[in-house]
């Protein structure tokens, strides 16, 4: 089971498009994948048969947990290391079971479905499933909620318990800037402001290549290129797709390949490598009237752009007052990887990119 997303323990095999004992050819579809965040298909790794297939759809499992073996020619299922029994998971600490009593079964679910339950309050017990198998979906849920089982309070606490780790364990500290949007806010239909705002990014990590490093095990790790992950909203989750080598790409290649990775995004047909690989990442929530906010770094990476609208404001300007859109642009850093003055360097070259953007070529 592949690791789809930095904070994910499991994921849930929704179905196999190949039967074991099939032959697979390498980089063809096995199986459709659910995490919390996105549905995906896994590809084979390699020519050859697929064999002990041992995780059944609809069933969590924990990543790096075996699923699947794919043998070689003359290769044998039983000269392979056996596979991990998928097992249903909870991402809860529960209680070892008494001695004396078989521990219950739990009901079967999404991780969605088992996530949505928790914030609105549903016991899952109580609830029929329509899914592969008779898994409960978040559909089900939708549907057997009522108002009297909503509680609010532990659901606030445990975002709060969360949000509080993420800092712990990640020593941030956060700059913000207000700059002139005046390039930004006068682009001509087809290129966003998301998509200027990745070349120029792209651009000022460049010039500052410790902001792409990470730290790992008390030691500095360079970042492996500039890769952008692009925050998405979708009906289920927030995604965060990733461009790749965003450097090396025009601001008309970048526009097209966001585009598409948010199409993806929304249809659930996004692949392993468009959410893997990130060194840096935008939350653009300008488009829904925020005007400034601080997000929580997405470990390993060292540093996340926050954005919020374009706003016109009063500003002065050769002693006169004028009226001027302006962007706030909010970025929070490891502290491990970045110190005050490193940050306030790059933020300034971002500011002096978006104030003055590149051309379309």
């Amino acid at each position: 089971m592949p690791a789809l997303g930095m904070a994910q323990e499991t994921g849930t095999v929704l179905r196999w498009l190949k039967e074991g004992g099939a032959r697979v050819a390498k980089g063809e579809p096995l199986v459709e994948v659910e995490t919390d965040k996105v549905t995906v298909e896994i590809e084979s790794p390699a020519d050859g048969t697929l064999a002990s297939v041992t995780a059944t759809p609809g069933i969590e499992v924990p990543v790096g947990s075996v699923i699947a073996i794919v043998l070689a020619a003359g290769e044998e299922a039983g000269t392979i290391a056996p596979p991990v029994v998928a097992t249903v998971m909870s991402l809860a600490h529960e209680e070892p079971p008494m001695p004396q009593a078989a521990p219950a079964a739990r009901a079967l679910a999404s991780p969605k479905a088992r996530r949505l339950a928790q914030t609105l309050g549903v016991d899952l017990e109580a609830i029929a499933g329509s899914g592969p198998g008779g898994a409960i979906v978040a559909q089900d849920v939708e549907v057997a909620r009522t108002a009297p089982s909503l509680e609010l309070g532990p659901v606030w606490r445990l975002m709060a318990d969360r949000m509080v780790r993420a800092w712990q364990e990640v020593p941030q500290f956060v700059l913000s800037r207000e700059v002139d949007a005046s390039e930004l806010h006068d682009r001509s239909a087809g290129i966003s402001v998301t998509d200027v705002l990745v070349q120029s990014c792209a651009e000022a990590l460049h010039r500052h290549p410790r902001m792409t490093s990470s730290w790992c095990d008390g030691a500095l790790v360079p970042g492996k290129g500039i890769n952008i992950g692009v925050a998405v909203a979708t009906e289920e989750a927030l995604v965060v797709p990733v461009i790749h080598e965003a450097d090396r790409l025009t601001l008309a290649e970048i526009s097209a390949r966001r585009r598409n990775l948010a199409e993806a995004a929304r249809a659930g047909r996004l692949r392993p490598d468009d959410v893997q690989g990130a060194t840096f990442t935008i939350s653009n929530l300008g488009m829904y009237g925020v005007d400034a906010f601080q997000a929580i770094v997405n470990a390993p990476q060292a540093a996340i752009l926050a954005v919020g609208r374009i706003v016109e404001r009063p500003v002065a300007i050769g002693g006169l007052l004028a009226v001027r859109p302006r962007l706030t642009l909010t970025i929070s850093f490891d502290h491990r990887v970045v110190d005050g003055a490193r940050g306030a360097e790059f933020l300034e070259t971002l500011a002096l990119l978006v104030e003055e953007p590149a051309g379309t070529d």
